[in-house]
């Protein structure tokens, strides 16, 4: 039962890795900021970076996802965890064949509720589970998606009363130097010199240019902090998610912390460099379109949601928050598309009770009843 449950929690992995890694950095490919496969290493390196820190960082996640406070200790054992990871592998599975990005999140907590009211039945504190799992998921996603419009409606609205676009350049007037300014200093001291301020332009891009001005054009500092962005909400990823998948090879006393996450960050990683082109082109290309301004109102969201959720312990799912942001600068920009937003939230829909059945019947396969 072991060798179950660690092969279901590695498979887990690897299909979280095909399903979620290029989720942070999907609107670099969407945007067409980086090519798939530029974007591809980027989420690879950021979340196994993620990954290796979440031992540190996300403790609090490792013990959630042990179950430990949901189902009795006494339940806990090999055949119930591994029936959770089973299912919850198996569910991401099917979701990633087909191009859905679901939460792995979710399917993890079906897992643990499905199995749960098989092996502990009345015994499951379902008050537990709605304060410290069902707030902040349910909570997660609209919060993403009014941030990311708020974010988007208010840089727009900036960047027109300011007429700054993205073909503006910032810049230093080359003749702005530094001058000797005569002064008198307290006490009858010697002449002082002081520097001249510099003189600072907005123009277009081009103007700078034949001035001799030097700068940064807008549209190369969007680009710049939209790379930094998807790599943060990669690294957040991996800080978020490990740690759940840890924690069922913990909560077995299977392996130390930093060896599970070490394996587990592998496998994401490799899933991610296999398999993650379907749902990489659902939220890249099917969702909404977008310009690199766009993508990282949405970037900057999801990974500061994530982030701090992870150091608060809050189990909210990666997923939901990237996917949000897109669906919140679609929103903004009006080219969110209909059908395929609803194929994406028909998806989250089904994901829990999916895996909640799945892991219930092996359960009662394994023999762990109630």
């Amino acid at each position: 039962m072991a060798w179950l449950l660690v092969c279901s929690a590695l498979l887990l992995a690897f299909v979280n890795g095909a399903n979620d890694n290029l989720k942070g950095v999907a609107t670099l490919y969407g945007s067409g900021t980086l090519s798939y496969r530029q974007s591809l290493w980027l989420a690879t390196v950021s979340t196994a970076l993620g990954s290796l820190l979440s031992v540190v960082l996300a403790t609090a996640l490792v013990a959630a996802f042990s179950a430990k406070g949901v189902v009795p200790t006494e339940w806990l054992d090999t055949s119930f965890l591994a029936s959770v990871a089973t299912a919850a592998a198996a569910t991401v599975l099917v979701a990633t064949a087909i191009g859905m990005p679901i939460s792995t999140t979710h399917a993890l907590l079906g897992g643990i509720v499905g199995a749960g009211v098989i092996t502990a039945g009345s015994a499951v504190d379902f008050a537990a589970l709605a304060s410290g799992f069902a707030l902040p998921l349910l909570a997660s996603p609209f919060l993403s998606v009014a941030l990311a419009f708020a974010l988007h409606r208010g840089g727009t609205s900036v960047g027109r009363q300011t007429g700054v676009h993205e073909d503006t350049c910032v810049c230093v007037a080359s003749g702005a130097t530094p001058a000797p300014q005569p002064g008198a200093l307290a006490g009858g001291a010697l002449a002082r010199s002081v520097l001249e301020g510099p003189e600072w332009v907005l123009d277009r891009a081009e103007a700078c240019r034949v001035h001799g001005h030097r700068g940064v054009q807008v549209r190369q500092a969007v680009a710049a902090g939209h790379l930094l962005s998807g790599s943060l909400l990669g690294f957040a990823r991996g800080l978020n998610d490990t740690p759940k998948i840890v924690g069922l090879l913990v909560g077995a006393s299977l392996v130390a912390p930093l060896p599970a996450a070490i394996g587990v960050g592998a496998c994401m990683a490799l899933g991610g460099l296999l398999a993650a082109r379907r749902v990489t082109h659902t939220i890249a290309k099917r969702l909404t379109k977008m310009t690199p301004g766009e993508g990282l109102a949405g970037n900057l969201t999801a990974s500061f949601l994530v982030i701090g959720a992870s150091n608060l312990g809050l189990p909210v799912s990666t997923t939901h928050v990237s996917v949000g942001g897109v669906f919140g600068v679609g929103a903004a920009n009006g080219g969110l598309q209909r059908r395929a937003t609803g194929e994406v939230l028909g998806a989250w829909l089904v994901t829990l009770p999916c895996s909640g059945l799945l892991a219930a019947a092996l359960a009662w396969a394994l023999g762990a009843h109630a």
